[in-house]
């Protein structure tokens, strides 16, 4: 197997396989490229190869956050050299990605502003809503579909998760999730902080407490850190989703990290996972 052909196995391997694989350039520059199964004319996937010895890439998603790193097989040990070569290697790919990075997130506050701008105030009549018996709490909607914003510490608007009436949810590809959040209510003495839109609205309806959605498991202690910088002072409770039934229990393992490293107090449901 040739590097290149390796390279495009590892693609396949991490689900980002290239639509056309004819289009592949290993000249150690960024490109980007159309994921096989996308949509015709996005550029979600990208990719660093360089098949200079020592032959590595990069590649990722901008859909997904996907982010990787790839060398073939190599049976000889690296010389001093070529591990230095690879280093300096990997570390022009990084600052090529950082840059691609800030350029696609740029544009996607752009369009998540246009997009939030134009959706309505969303109503409990939404059947998203109505078959998770929660409210609309300032949230929009835009042809049909529940729109949900992603802000910072600061309030700084960079994505927006979509939820269909099916309860299908999206992201603006290309937005920063990590660390942003949508709030419901104003902080008082006790401020929650859970994964979904739907068990976000049922806290706040059950217990008025101000509650802040991280969207998913992997967000949940970047947000608890972002609010424990911001209120030093309140009591923090993090709400688990308690995903029983998946190995690892991704959702109270999650929950019970974060609650470690800030501090904060843990809930758990005891009624089995959520699909919040």
């Amino acid at each position: 197997m040739t590097s290149a052909s390796g390279f495009i196995a590892a693609l396949q391997a991490a689900g980002l396989a290239m639509h056309r694989e004819a289009d592949l350039v290993p000249d150690g520059s960024l490109h980007r490229y159309r994921v096989d199964g996308d949509k015709a004319g996005s550029l979600n996937g990208w990719y660093v190869l360089d098949l200079t010895e020592p032959v590595h890439a990069a590649f990722g998603s901008w859909k997904t956050g996907q982010s990787c790193t790839w060398r073939p097989d190599q049976a000889a040990p690296m010389t001093d050299a070529e591990r230095e070569a690879l280093a300096r290697r990997r570390e022009a790919a990084r600052a090529a990605r950082d840059s691609e990075q800030a350029a696609v997130r740029a544009a996607a506050r752009l369009r998540a502003e246009k997009l939030w701008s134009r959706a309505k105030p969303a109503t409990n009549e939404h059947a998203y809503l109505v078959g998770k018996s929660v409210g609309a709490f300032g949230i929009r909607d835009l042809r049909g579909q529940l729109v949900i914003p992603l802000r910072d510490g600061k309030g700084a608007l960079h994505t927006l998760q979509f939820i269909g009436a099916d309860g299908r949810k999206t992201f603006l590809t290309g937005g920063r999730k990590q660390g942003c959040y949508f709030s419901i209510g104003a902080p008082g003495r006790v401020l929650c902080i859970c994964e979904g839109y739907a068990t976000g609205a049922t806290i706040y309806q059950c217990t008025r407490h101000a509650t802040a959605i991280a969207f998913d498991a992997g967000n949940i202690a970047p947000v608890a850190r972002a609010l424990r910088a911001k209120f030093p002072d309140l009591v923090l409770c993090i709400c688990a989703d308690n995903d029983a039934d998946t190995p690892g229990n991704p959702g109270l393992t999650a929950a019970r990290q974060a609650a470690v490293a800030v501090g904060a107090v843990l809930a758990v449901p005891e009624f089995g996972s959520s699909n919040g």
